[in-house]
């Protein structure tokens, strides 16, 4: 069964920066636009980053957008997001989905990592 594991979040001040990983294993990325979502306490979970495992073009929230980038490793079958000039706003616990679709917004129906915590203090 395939399966996304998260790594790298952490407690970081504002202004720090973050890497998070998402390696999978039982599948590929391979043809399909892996990415990110975040969900803070009492709000709904929403879409961050994405990138098309063919040609690495990409897509941002807009209030990360300048701060996040979104990166892929064919070889190693992975997924990275860079977190710079962090926000106490961007607090939230994020995931990895294998697969995202555009139908007037970004979605996922999963597979979904478990996830990791990523908390900013201003």
């Amino acid at each position: 069964q395939a399966q996304l594991v998260e790594s790298g979040g952490g407690l970081v001040q504002a202004g720090d920066s973050l890497t998070l990983s998402c390696a999978a294993s039982g599948r590929t990325f391979s043809g399909n636009m892996p990415g990110w979502f975040r969900q803070a306490p009492g709000k709904e979970r929403e879409f961050v980053a994405v990138i098309s495992w063919r040609d690495g073009s990409t897509d941002y929230l807009d209030s990360v957008k300048g701060r996040f980038t979104i990166s892929r490793d064919n070889a190693k079958n992975t997924v990275y997001l860079q977190m710079n000039s962090l926000k106490p706003e961007d607090t939230a616990v994020y995931y990895c989905a294998a697969d995202l679709k555009y139908i007037g917004r970004w979605y996922s129906k999963g597979p979904w990592g478990q996830g990791t915590q990523v908390t900013v203090s201003s």
